[in-house]
């Protein structure tokens, strides 16, 4: 019979029409600000005051790549002083901090943005004045020639995630006026800052104030700034860490120019204003934000572009001065072997002396970001209990490294070495993010061991316990079918009628013993070698040594629920299903003491199941 769809409802359309929550608050900021009547487009630059004062448009990034646009978002504007940041951080890369430094102030002017002075050195204050930004053009000409334009263009488009253009009649109109600029340049080349040919230093400026964005653009920029220069958008890294974090300190002092502390006072995001009527803002770690809307203030900012702004900030308390994060949520979990260990089915012996050393293999969860004060707490957590043999940290659901805390990382790590702790790293892979910044300070430590999957950790830690606690683990070693834990209880006689039935199978490595879906037609007890069970999403349940059973369940179920894989050579008795109820009718007393043993067997991994999911959610 065939089945109808659901109603349409009221309910339906409403959430196919939902937005989240940020998109929302900012079609508020939209319609709250768009009668905003208040500034002036700007006019000294002739072209720029052909902008549409009625244009407003809202864009607003994560560091996921997720964009969000409201209003005029997609109309091209030109950059103006926005450049500055990024031509700033493009001069730390490109030609070292100290001979960026030796020349450009970090200082802020409280004067206007083109003001004629320099400070005590005869320096540029900042950078992000017109000043500093003319002397940061030189250097780059001085450092690229006649290409240097073309290199700040394209290294712009890459903080854009996309090629930009330049607005030809905006330069034209800006360098035909730009006196006041040129009086700065010849400033600078008297006091030897610029020691190129100040007209062509000028017309990189000009040209660099003139490249086209949108508020887009504007918000994956500040977006690539605040995800420590790498584009969320292309996954690009644009500029070094230590660029980003200096652009973001003098954008913190300066970028708003004789206005910047009131701004960091009520807003607390680093931003950068530009005359065409954009602006900017990075808040470090979170997001990038973007407005268009070219009426001005008196101090040359949007006058709507700052209301989105500060609206922004009280809303949501994202001044970056009030952060409340806690390390004691670090940790997700933290146990040893004795409450959760690996997959791997152990044999008698083995699991003897793993039931006796539990406590040599300690297991952390970590979460969240390893900075300085999560890590901290981490250690003290660590050094609070017995000394292990073995510690296991788990960094699957870590989703960044700070450069501090991955340096007290190693310090740490450094110490657990000097104690005889071996470390081991999971659920990191070495070509990530967080395995360079780690490695960064860990690589010369003898200590560290790395598996991508925890529970591959835990079964290698649980390994060295047994060898140091005079066990062996013989993967070559045969079994017979009176070892097998299933077969418990069973008479020689009864052993041997059912072995009667058995056929030997061999397998080679990685060769497909059952699969998932297929039916359940089989019972086999590993003879030799290791096999592992996973479902078909790749999950491992379980790695079985000679002396297991697997396909046990097909005792209940018509179906494979799994695929058995073998690791290495190794070989079966396998008796059909068919088989084996023939041998249950002859062997009543046999059959229900192999079924005990299964309940058995099932009610052990549900106790393991139970306890992992106890650690997860036990506060």
């Amino acid at each position: 019979m065939k089945r109808s769809p659901p109603p349409v409802t009221a309910s339906t359309v409403n959430w196919a029409r939902s937005q989240p929550p940020l998109l929302r608050f900012l079609h508020t900021c939209y319609a709250n600000f768009l009668a905003e009547a208040g500034g002036a487009v700007a006019d000294y630059i002739p072209e720029l005051g052909k902008a549409d004062p009625a244009h407003f448009g809202i864009s607003l990034a994560t560091l996921d790549g997720h964009v969000y646009e409201v209003g005029d978002t997609r109309v091209p504007f030109t950059i103006q002083s926005m450049s500055k940041p990024f031509v700033f951080a493009l001069a730390l890369d490109t030609l070292g901090a100290e001979r960026v430094e030796s020349v450009i102030g970090v200082e802020p002017s409280g004067d206007p943005f083109n003001s004629i002075r320099l400070n005590a050195d005869n320096h540029p204050f900042n950078a992000m004045v017109n000043a500093g930004a003319i002397a940061c053009s030189g250097l780059l000409h001085a450092g690229k020639g006649d290409g240097a334009f073309d290199y700040i263009r394209h290294a712009l488009g890459r903080f854009a995630g996309r090629e930009l253009d330049v607005d030809e009649a905006v330069y034209a109109s800006e360098s035909a006026t730009g006196d006041r600029n040129r009086a700065i340049g010849y400033l600078l080349r008297t006091n030897s800052v610029i020691t190129e040919n100040v007209p062509a230093v000028l017309d990189v400026y000009f040209r660099q104030c003139a490249i086209l964005v949108t508020a887009r653009d504007t918000a994956v920029m500040a977006a690539t700034l605040a995800n420590r220069g790498i584009n969320p958008l292309t996954g690009e890294q644009v500029v070094t860490p230590y660029a980003i974090a200096r652009t973001l300190s003098v954008m913190t002092s300066s970028g708003m120019y004789d206005y910047a502390g009131e701004w960091i006072y009520r807003v607390g995001i680093p931003a950068k204003s530009g005359v065409g009527g954009g602006i900017l803002a990075a808040l470090p770690a979170r997001l990038g934000l973007g407005s268009y809307s070219p009426k001005l203030d008196k101090h040359g900012n949007s006058v709507r572009g700052i209301k989105v702004c500060e609206a922004l900030s009280a809303h949501y308390d994202l001044h970056m001065l009030n952060r409340s994060d806690d390390a004691r949520h670090s940790i997700i979990a933290d146990y040893n072997i004795g409450k959760n260990p690996s997959r791997r089915v152990r044999r008698p012996q083995e699991q003897e002396i793993l039931a006796k050393h539990f406590q040599e293999v300690r297991v952390i969860e970590l979460v969240g970001t390893l900075s300085l004060s999560n890590v901290d707490y981490v250690s003290r957590r660590l050094a609070g209990s017995p000394r292990p043999e073995f510690v296991i940290f788990d960094l699957r659901r870590v989703t960044a490294t700070t450069r501090a805390g991955a340096r007290l990382v190693a310090e740490a790590f450094q110490e657990l070495a000097e104690l005889g702790v071996t470390v081991i790293l999971s659920g990191i892979k070495r070509t990530s993010r967080e395995w360079t910044t780690i490695s960064e300070w860990t690589n010369r430590l003898g200590n560290i061991r790395d598996f991508y999957l925890l529970d591959t950790a835990i079964e290698w830690a649980e390994d060295q316990i047994v060898y140091r606690y005079g066990g062996s683990i013989d993967f070559l070693e045969t079994t017979e079918l009176s070892e097998q834990p299933l077969l418990a209880g069973l008479s020689e006689a009864e052993i041997a009628d059912l072995a009667a039935l058995c056929t030997v199978n061999t397998y080679q490595p990685n060769e497909k013993i059952i699969t998932a879906g297929s039916e359940a037609t089989s019972l086999f007890f590993l003879r030799s070698g290791v096999v592992h069970v996973t479902l078909p999403d790749g999950i491992r349940l379980a790695t079985l040594t000679a002396g297991m059973a697997f396909g046990e369940m097909a005792l209940l179920e018509p179906t494979r629920s799994a695929d058995v894989v073998a690791d290495m050579s190794a070989t079966t008795y396998e008796v059909t299903i068919q088989d084996f109820e023939r041998f249950r009718e002859q062997h009543p007393r046999a059959g229900e003491r192999i079924m005990r043993n299964l309940a058995q067997i099932l009610a052990e991994r549900l106790i393991v199941a139970n306890a992992k999911v106890d650690l997860l959610t036990s506060g």
